[in-house]
């Protein structure tokens, strides 16, 4: 079964949603015939590559930083319903996620699961508050799962991949995605941070054809 996630890593619906296609695969016994492909989608292309303050950012885009708490506490109490924990007064940065959504390419292209690696990603940003925009960061972070940190700052330090995590975020928003998550399992499309009854039912019709 073939499972493509679009997402970014500064949504924290996608954090969610993950969590819930995981805990799906669980309960449908599907977890090891599933093979998941994450497709980058950068909510914020323009921001700068060092990130901005979060409290400004979020001041600017909701219109104010109490409108942005209260939809942090909404994200908040959705979390722990699946069991994540987000710790908004540890996050001081909004990041541009360019540089992390190359990292899981990479492993892509390795050809090894980039699940576990994904999951540690989002929890390092929204619950430990970790700058995803540092290469250092997304370094000490591979290394936490099993990759080598030398070549993984080699590999940052380069432009390896950019054109191609590019070109795969334009292709999905001429496919008309347009806000994720996304996740298509066998061409049926699951949009959102859905219950996990949603994706079960979903993988239940897929494994049935």
């Amino acid at each position: 079964m073939n499972i493509d996630v679009t997402y970014d890593f500064i949504c924290p619906w996608c954090w969610i949603g993950g969590e819930k296609l995981q805990q799906a695969l669980d309960a449908s016994g599907q977890r090891q015939a599933a093979t998941i492909h994450y497709i980058p989608y950068q909510l914020n292309p323009d921001m700068p590559v060092h990130g901005m303050d979060r409290k400004v950012y979020r001041s600017a885009k909701f219109g104010s930083w109490a409108r942005s708490q209260l939809l942090d506490e909404q994200v908040t109490r959705a979390g722990a319903t699946v069991g994540l924990t987000f710790d908004y007064p540890r996050v001081d940065k909004t990041p541009n996620t360019l540089a992390a959504h190359r990292l899981v390419w990479l492993q892509q292209q390795a050809g090894r699961p980039a699940a576990v690696l994904v999951q540690a990603i989002f929890r390092a940003y929204f619950a430990e508050g970790r700058d995803l925009g540092d290469v250092q960061v997304l370094a000490d972070i591979a290394q936490e799962n099993g990759l080598d940190r030398s070549a993984t700052l080699q590999f940052l330090a380069s432009s390896a991949g950019t054109d191609d995590v590019m070109r795969a975020e334009a292709a999905a928003r001429k496919r008309g995605i347009s806000a994720v998550p996304c996740v298509e399992i066998d061409h049926e499309m699951v949009t959102g941070a859905q219950p996990v009854e949603v994706f079960m039912q979903a993988i239940q019709r897929a494994t049935a054809h």
